[in-house]
């Protein structure tokens, strides 16, 4: 039996990352950035008002702290405005927040240390030099860096991106992952199950998976297990897939003929790893990409934890992700749980925060069965334990992984 460390390093030694492709950056969201943004013009592009206000020279403003200054407003600016404007001494330009400073004005007072006097307006406080300015390249100088090689493309990246005028960006791409499900007890959620007959699961729980794991899917849904239709149908998702994931086709006669008709495309390796659920699995790689290829248990609890130890990573790692693993805590039981001797345990918890001492604290769910879809539904984490453990009593600390947040 091969440990669940031993299994994952096998797993993301085959990770395949995609080339880099360049994107809009509308759909960049999420992904790495596989260049250096350099900027071509300074951000801002000009000096503007950060206010609502006067465009003044500081100098001509210093006394207002001890006494009122007057002066006259010869003009106003509104955001946008592409005429020249200069300011002369002892004079006031009413602006509007972006709006670009006049030449030799330095500073702005805002409306609310004036009486807003549209053509004689008086100044009730002293402002210094570059207040309430954005100076020119104040956020981004030309030829900086504006987002990195490696950097996580969020909301404010995406931003950043249309401020210096970039509309497109290098990225490392999401990995294109496949989605099958094989069992002549199967149907699509559009049929009604007839008898000794049960809905599809795992195409739709795994595709959502990998989903949320950050790679595009394609959920090829319920095949035939003909093993030269199969075969045909498997070669084809090779050829347009990083990852597939084949769920239903391990244990019992069923692996032995999934593996024998898929064995002219290489070498599946059917084993049993220290883990529970999931034990029984098969990983390999195929075609002549040696595209990673997974078969999976047709019970969704299984499946699907598999799916979390195995594949999440592999899919992290090809997206170029640093840590492909969920972030993990400590946390003190509110019931006890039991674990199988000699294999690492992945049960199903709900994590929680006491309000008085802010430590965690997590309960078992499921712990009944490995068939209970609905506890895996509940759950926001799993409850590790190692393979010496087999009982664990209230109040006792227990490592727990976290799971998709639920809004």
């Amino acid at each position: 039996m091969r440990s669940v460390d031993e299994q994952l390093a096998r797993v993301l030694r085959a990770a395949v990352q995609p080339s880099p492709v360049r994107v809009a950056i509308s759909e960049a969201q999420g992904l790495l950035c596989a260049e250096e943004v350099v900027a071509e013009r300074a951000l801002p592009g000009f000096d503007q008002a950060a206010v609502d206000g006067y465009a003044v020279r500081s100098v001509d403003v210093q006394q207002a702290g001890h006494e009122p200054v007057v002066l006259p407003v010869v003009g106003e600016i509104q955001a946008g405005s592409r005429q020249p404007s200069r300011l002369q001494p002892g004079q006031a330009v009413r602006v509007a927040t972006g709006a670009p400073l006049p030449t030799l004005a330095d500073a702005v007072v805002p409306l609310a240390y004036t009486d807003e006097h549209p053509a004689r307006v008086t100044v009730q406080r002293p402002v210094p030099s570059a207040a309430f300015v954005r100076r020119t390249g104040e956020d981004v100088q030309t030829g900086d860096v504006a987002v990195r090689m490696g950097a996580a493309i969020g909301s404010a990246q995406v931003g950043l991106l249309a401020a210096v005028g970039r509309n497109k960006v290098l990225v490392h791409p999401r990995p294109r992952v496949s989605i099958i499900s094989i069992g002549e007890e199967l149907v699509d959620i559009d049929r009604t199950p007839g008898p000794g007959q049960v809905y599809d699961v795992n195409s739709y729980a795994l595709a959502a998976a990998a989903r949320d794991a950050g790679a595009e899917v394609s959920r090829v849904g319920v095949v035939t297990t003909e093993p030269s239709r199969f075969a045909e149908i498997v070669e084809g998702r090779l050829l347009i897939s990083e990852i597939v994931v084949i769920a239903g086709a391990i244990g019992g006669n069923c692996g032995e003929e999934i593996v024998s008709a898929l064995s002219d495309l290489g070498e599946l390796d059917e084993t049993r790893v220290a883990m529970h659920p999931g034990s029984v699995q098969g990983f390999g790689r195929l075609g002549p990409d040696e595209v990673p290829t997974f078969l999976l248990p047709s019970n969704p609890i299984s499946a699907l934890v598999v799916f979390e130890v195995l594949i999440r990573p592999l899919i992290r790692t090809a997206l170029g992700k640093r840590n492909p693993h969920r972030r993990r805590v400590t946390a003190r039981l509110v019931s006890p749980v039991t674990s199988t001797k000699g294999r690492k345990g992945f049960l199903r918890g709900q994590l929680m925060r006491d309000t008085e001492t802010n430590e965690y604290l997590v309960q078992p769910l499921g712990t009944s069965g490995s068939h209970l879809l609905a506890s895996l539904a509940e759950a926001n984490c799993l409850i590790l334990l190692d393979e010496d453990t087999t009982d664990v009593l209230v109040g006792e600390e227990v490592a727990v992984s976290f799971l998709a947040q639920r809004g």
